[in-house]
């Protein structure tokens, strides 16, 4: 499960990165996302076909939903082994593909009953990245859209696998455009849902505020 992430980007070096087009929404650097807030991602405009930034809800609300209470933490992260299975990301997975940009995500590692060590996980060259997420819109009860997200998860490279059994699907920057590109006549991009390589990532341990979403400062990536 992926259920905290960070990103010490801003818009404009994200805009820049990840060669963003169009108006940028507002959002600033996040040490501490949590579920059901609003987080910048990466898709491509439909009219131009170029990428585009917008500003969606994480945690996906499917497009047959009834009541948006019905989905809070459930929808947060899709396994990449039941995309093609399940009703609910089988349209996503195969027509709204986008990217979701890091610098970083957090697990959490069980030391005992009650105790639980946070860790964090980044780039060992400090770059920001992209997580595989899917998309969807969904129309609220007095008409107006709310377009959400979640990240895909697989199963964990050597360094993740010492915390949790699962991690993000972490894309890399040669695979964005495919990721990206929506197309029926092609088969979907299945095989780019694997652990990212372990000798190109690294971790440490958090601040065990992290733990309180309330918290949302630098020094949560240090350890106490």
């Amino acid at each position: 499960m992926c259920g905290r992430y960070y990103r010490r980007s801003d818009k404009q070096w994200i805009s820049e990165h990840f060669r963003v087009r169009g108006n940028l929404p507002d959002f600033v650097p996040d040490h501490n996302i949590a579920p059901t807030t609003f987080q910048p991602v990466i898709r491509l405009d439909r009219e131009t076909g170029e990428r585009e930034l917008a500003t969606m809800r994480w945690g996906l609300v499917p497009h047959f939903a009834k009541d948006l209470r019905d989905f809070r933490m459930n929808t947060i992260n899709a396994k990449a082994e039941a995309l093609m299975t399940s009703a609910m990301w089988r349209l996503p997975f195969t027509r709204r593909r986008c990217l979701v940009p890091a610098d970083g995500f957090y697990e959490w590692r069980k030391l005992d009953e009650k105790t639980k060590q946070p860790y964090a996980f980044a780039m060992k060259n400090g770059d920001p990245f992209a997580f595989a997420g899917i998309w969807t819109r969904w129309m609220e009860k007095d008409g107006k859209p709310l377009e959400s997200y979640a990240i895909i998860t697989t199963d964990p490279n050597e360094l993740a696998a010492s915390v949790h059994n699962r991690m993000p699907v972490i894309l890399k920057p040669q695979d964005y455009e495919r990721w990206l590109t929506c197309d029926d006549t092609l088969p979907p991009p299945l095989d780019l849902l694997r652990p990212y390589d372990a000798d190109a990532t690294t971790m440490w341990e958090a601040h065990k505020d992290v733990g309180n979403v309330k918290n949302n400062r630098v020094e949560l990536l240090n350890s106490a």
